[in-house]
């Protein structure tokens, strides 16, 4: 059953016109890496856990996808269903995705740190047929979990546990079971072949309405993100893409999962960021990109003080999700070969600016790049007159790689009959027409290049029974772009709160660790406007100036 959108005829003539969209799959470039390049590594996956190196192959991955696609339809997965799978950085993510796009299914990546308050809304919204996990991950036992949101969620019909034993053993539901000797497995991809407009992608992020939305994207939207993005960067098959951002953000996602089959190149994961053993793994594969947000280059360029001759592979660092400092790079520059590209994109779009390769190096620490080919930006007024160069306002974007609407709500999509997208974010342009984001107008504080849900975490610590009040906002750092701090008045009775109470009780809510706050202030009144709104803006500059450290 086809997914609705939000996708015009209009615009479909219009990117297939400009040449943006050529309505070809990922599973497309799977082939050609097959029939050119089989013996080549597709993944390699080191796992931190029990120090395991697990690689396949172009022509392996394509057999085990075509056994789990096969199997997937044989439990009833129906083209336009939803996949969900809440999977570390391992092969099994990748080949589920690729299955995916062979039946007609839609992948729908969870994020491993994911409890469940938030899987619960979003397996639920998503109606997920299957959820695919592992069975422990640093400590925690997903399997248990997936297990008791099935109890509860009328939509999900399987759990297939990796690692797991039995029935819900991914392993013996889907690998040791010779699913494409049943069926025929050519007619059935001919017959479930998604179009290029079809629902390929959902991946949920963070907005201002409390609740995540589902963000649709399909083969055309990703694959005219890819194909430019290699062009500027210069990338061919003969690069080693290494990716220990989590495949379950967009950025792992596109240029970790998707972008190494397009280049027929191989992909090298790393399932929990540990960058000494990072380190490691570069002297081992020699990959010639890295792409993460600052934290990963912060570390990576204090692993090089040490282990600079292990790193010299690295010719390109794309970071994204907060500003780069210029001592970063100055850092970096000293022990590494490597050029840093400076980029911004949304979940909505993937990258949409980058810097380029050839810019001085400044470019990359005092804006955050170019517009992509097939896309545009503009600067508004609060009137939506497009400003000049160098004034700030909202920044809206257009153009090729824009998603295709939220599932199930489509009164949410808020692009105009121009095709402009309002990005939430203040920006300002350069007269040769870099960007730089300035700040946000939507309430979401990024810690190391992870949203934060403002008010559904908001909502969560005015349950306490202390609390009276709270207002959540971000504070600078160097290494994670931002921290959470929370302001709290407390109700009367309760004189007083401490940092240690406040994580107890979301972590009793199953609220994940990166969305609880890492400092707190207990304040008489939060300052507000005459109508009783509270003024974020003061309390940022608080945060902001607040030394020594607010309660941590």
């Amino acid at each position: 059953m086809a997914i609705e959108t939000n996708l015009t005829l209009e615009r479909r003539q219009a990117m297939v016109a400009s040449g943006a969209w050529n309505d070809m799959l990922l599973t497309d470039y799977l082939d050609d890496a097959v029939a050119s390049a089989a013996n080549r590594p597709a993944i390699v996956t080191y796992r931190m856990t029990d120090e395991a190196r697990d690689s396949l192959t172009y022509h392996e991955l394509n057999e085990t996808v075509v056994r789990i696609a096969a199997g997937l339809a044989g439990l009833g997965v129906a083209k336009g269903d939803v996949v969900s799978c809440q999977l570390p950085n391992w092969w099994q993510m990748t080949a589920l995705h690729l299955a995916c796009v062979r039946i007609g299914a839609v992948l729908n990546p969870l994020m491993p740190i994911f409890r469940e308050h938030e899987l619960r809304y979003m397996l639920d919204q998503a109606d997920s047929k299957v959820l695919v996990v592992p069975g422990t991950f640093r400590g925690f036992d997903h399997a248990a979990m997936a297990r008791r949101l099935k109890t509860e969620l009328g939509s999900l019909e399987q759990v297939l546990e990796i690692g797991g034993q039995g029935e819900d053993g991914f392993e013996a539901v889907l690998l040791e079971r010779a699913w494409e000797q049943e069926m025929n497995t050519a007619a059935l991809f001919r017959e479930r072949r998604p179009g290029g407009d079809d629902v390929v992608q959902l991946l949920y992020t963070s907005g201002t309405t409390g609740k995540p939305k589902g963000v649709m994207h399909t083969s055309n939207t990703l694959m005219s993100h890819i194909r430019p993005f290699v062009t500027r960067l210069g990338l061919g098959n003969d690069d080693t893409v290494f990716m220990p951002s989590p495949l379950a953000h967009q950025l792992g996602f596109l240029y970790g999962l998707m972008m190494p089959i397009y280049l027929k190149a191989t992909a090298v994961l790393q399932d929990t960021w540990k960058p000494a053993d990072a380190v490691t793994i570069i002297r081992a594969e020699t990959p010639s990109l890295m792409l993460g947000s600052t934290p990963f280059l912060a570390d990576i360029a204090e692993q090089a003080e040490a282990h600079g001759p292990d790193l010299q592979s690295l010719k390109l660092f794309m970071c994204a999700g907060a500003p780069i400092p210029s001592s970063l790079v100055e850092k970096a520059a000293r022990n590494l070969p490597t050029r840093i590209i400076s980029a911004w994109g949304m979940t909505e779009n993937g990258a949409v600016t980058t810097t380029r390769p050839g810019d001085d190096p400044s470019r990359a620490v005092h804006t955050d790049g170019l517009p992509l080919p097939f896309m545009e930006l503009k600067v508004t007024d609060l009137e939506g007159n497009t400003l000049p160069p160098g004034e700030e306002g909202p920044l809206y974007v257009r153009g090729a790689s824009l998603f295709v609407g939220y599932f199930k709500q489509p009164e949410l999509y808020g692009v105009d009959a121009e095709g402009w997208f309002p990005t939430g974010d203040l920006a300002r342009l350069d007269e040769q027409g870099y960007v730089r984001i300035t700040g946000r107008s939507k309430d979401v504080v990024i810690r190391g290049g992870e949203n934060i849900p403002i008010v559904d975490i908001e909502n969560a610590l005015y349950q306490h029974p202390a609390i009276q009040a709270v207002a959540l906002v971000g504070r600078p750092d160097e290494r994670l772009g931002e921290r959470l701090c929370a302001y709290v008045t407390l109700k009367e009775g309760h004189e007083s709160l401490t940092l240690a109470e406040v994580t107890a009780f979301l972590t009793e809510r199953q609220v994940t660790r990166q969305y609880q706050p890492e400092f707190l202030e207990v304040l008489d009144e939060l300052p507000r406007t005459p109508s009783g709104k509270i003024q974020k803006f003061k309390l940022r500059e608080q945060a902001n100036q607040a030394v020594p450290p607010l309660s941590a």
